[in-house]
């Protein structure tokens, strides 16, 4: 088979998308690495429950191993919906009554924090930040916890919604909306990168 070179765990996953279960020989020659090398994002992939490995039995000799996107898997690739995103952003925005605007925002927060909430456990605020933190590195997005003063503050590293974010401040509400209800706490949005800071802090209050 055919595919197109690629070199990093996203492109692993995007071949087996693509593709299908395939071997470790394939994934080597398909992404111009060596074999070690894929094992070792085959390891990181299935510690993070995006791929499962398989046994294929041949007809002679000893079996091999297949590797094959998990449901989870499935779900974090080719999933990309920034177009849709973006025009559904701009309807959004589009409705004059500031309060019925807030209104719709908070049901999407709530929504979204109920699409992650499973994957937000603890049992202090500062524990769930945490959790979130894990939650966005998933997603390349990184996060962290600083716990060093009396209430805890997650920092964004880097935006999650960037092109909207470009348009629409909004968004930064709607994703404070969406992490104090993961958190169970309320936030203040106290550093913006969209006001010059080098990155966004949500403090507890």
């Amino acid at each position: 088979m055919d595919y197109v070179t690629e070199s990093s765990d996203i492109g692993i996953l995007d071949l087996l998308r693509k593709a299908g279960p395939l071997g470790v020989g394939e994934l080597a020659k398909a992404t111009s690495v060596t074999a070690t090398a894929v094992r070792q994002r085959l390891v990181r992939l299935m510690a993070q429950g995006l791929i499962d490995r398989q046994i294929a039995r041949a007809a002679r000799g000893r079996p091999s191993h297949r590797y094959a996107l998990t449901d989870k898997g499935r779900r974090q690739t080719g999933a990309n919906f920034a177009d849709l995103a973006l025009a559904l952003w701009q309807e959004i925005r589009a409705v004059k009554d500031p309060e019925v605007r807030r209104g719709l925002l908070q049901r999407i927060a709530r929504t979204m924090a109920g699409m992650y909430g499973s994957q937000v456990r603890g049992d202090t605020t500062a524990e769930k930040m945490r959790a979130v933190s894990r939650l966005f590195a998933e997603r390349n997005v990184p996060f962290d916890v600083d716990e060093s003063g009396s209430l805890p503050v997650l920092t964004a590293r880097a935006c999650p919604y960037p092109q909207l974010a470009e348009q629409d401040r909004g968004i930064c509400a709607l994703e404070k909306m969406m992490i104090a209800e993961l958190v169970g706490s309320g936030l203040n949005l106290a550093e913006c990168r969209l006001d010059g800071d080098p990155c966004c802090r949500f403090e507890s209050n």
